[in-house]
């Protein structure tokens, strides 16, 4: 694909950045919506389980099809068509009398998620390309403040007492003013000849892979630090939660400033440098006593924060296959790894115990400094 000259104006930059906060800020917004969900239609931890997933199979589905999608049509339909459908399929989670009419709707809302989340990457590789300068981290970061900024407000709305569907149509409301602002200002992408599947292979199945573990990671952090933390007795029970509070700010924060990080050390040192700081992190969380040990979250946090970012920088470098394709498999993959990681980490963790399992996460992540200049394309 090729893009058009205002692909290095700020403006086509703001709109990549809309388009990253929206998606974070839209999944965000669900999450304190759980609990009500549950309690309205009554199903017990299995059955909202079996609903969770219906957003990873909407996402899932949607991001196969979205890279082939994004090849022909350009990213920018999809990225409108994804934000707005995410927005409006919001309010909608708040007054699902059954449980599957919200299965159904939570697969929609997946795959609204899964097709902006593909979409805005592979706009974010071609306003990064025609810049010439790191950007990826930058955007990526948004995600995550996104993310903050989204369940702290519908947090905030229930907790003053505000109805869900009252608080889901305030939130749904910015969404759809940043994709107005957006939508004018994105790339018209000139779709260009290719195939509509292909395997991902060579170095865009590293790159897959890479992701999948660093997402495997994170997805890690998220749904099992907690109890780590209790088990390690780092901290009171009533604090679980403070590991992936340092995760997350960490990650954010290196986030902000990946871009001068990876313009100074280039992709192969970033991801290097990055792979190494959240294994030793890994390290630091499992083998020192508390308070040292919660420095691993931090460590963690640091180092992962930019990988992402250079895989789908690298994803739109590489000429093994059309880069929308490339971008969605790296994507697909990553992704599966934040929905099966977890639930293999309980398999295991049932086996061997989690600090047991939380090594071999750090075993799998050295893969990324260990294959590093082979991902940043250097052999």
């Amino acid at each position: 694909m090729s893009a058009t000259p205002s692909a290095d104006r700020p403006a086509t930059r703001l709109a990549t950045r809309l388009a990253f906060l929206v998606a974070g800020f839209g999944i965000a917004c669900w999450v304190p919506l759980v609990p009500l969900a549950k309690a309205r239609l009554g199903v017990d931890d299995a059955g909202l389980g079996l609903l969770l997933l219906c957003i990873g199979a909407g996402s899932v589905a949607a991001m196969v099809a979205t890279g082939p999608l994004s090849a022909r049509l350009g990213s920018r339909p999809v990225i409108v068509a994804g934000g707005v459908a995410l927005a409006l399929l919001l309010p909608t989670l708040a007054v699902a009398a059954t449980p599957i009419t919200l299965g159904v709707l939570l697969l929609l809302f997946g795959a609204a998620l899964g097709s902006l989340d593909v979409a805005m990457n592979i706009h974010a590789v071609e306003v990064e390309r025609a810049a010439g300068r790191p950007l990826m981290s930058g955007f990526h970061a948004l995600f995550s403040i996104g993310g903050f900024a989204g369940a702290a407000l519908m947090t905030l709305l229930l907790s003053r007492g505000v109805a869900s569907l009252a608080a889901t149509l305030a939130c749904a409301l910015p969404m759809l003013v940043a994709m107005a602002v957006a939508t004018p200002r994105l790339l018209a992408v000139r779709a260009e000849p290719g195939p509509l599947f292909a395997l991902p292979r060579g170095i865009v199945l590293l790159l897959a892979l890479l992701a999948m573990v660093t997402f495997l990671v994170e997805g890690a952090m998220l749904d099992w630090s907690a109890l780590l933390v209790v088990q390690r007795r780092l901290a009171p029970a009533a604090q679980a939660g403070l590991g992936y509070i340092l995760f997350a700010a960490a990650m954010t924060a290196g986030r902000l400033g990946g871009d001068a990080l990876v313009a100074r050390l280039g992709d192969r040192r970033t991801l290097a440098a990055g792979g190494l700081l959240a294994c030793v992190g890994l390290v630091t969380l499992l083998a020192l006593p508390a308070p040292f040990a919660l420095g691993g979250f931090l460590l963690v946090g640091l180092g992962a924060s930019n990988i992402v970012p250079v895989l789908f920088r690298r994803a739109g470098a590489q000429r093994r296959m059309p880069p929308a394709l490339a971008i969605g498999a790296i994507t697909t993959l990553g992704y599966a790894g934040v929905l099966v990681g977890p639930a293999g980490i309980g398999v295991a963790a049932a086996a061997v115990g989690l600090p047991a399992s939380f090594w071999a996460l750090a075993a799998l992540l050295a893969l990324v400094p260990l294959t590093a200049r082979r991902a940043a394309g250097e052999v």
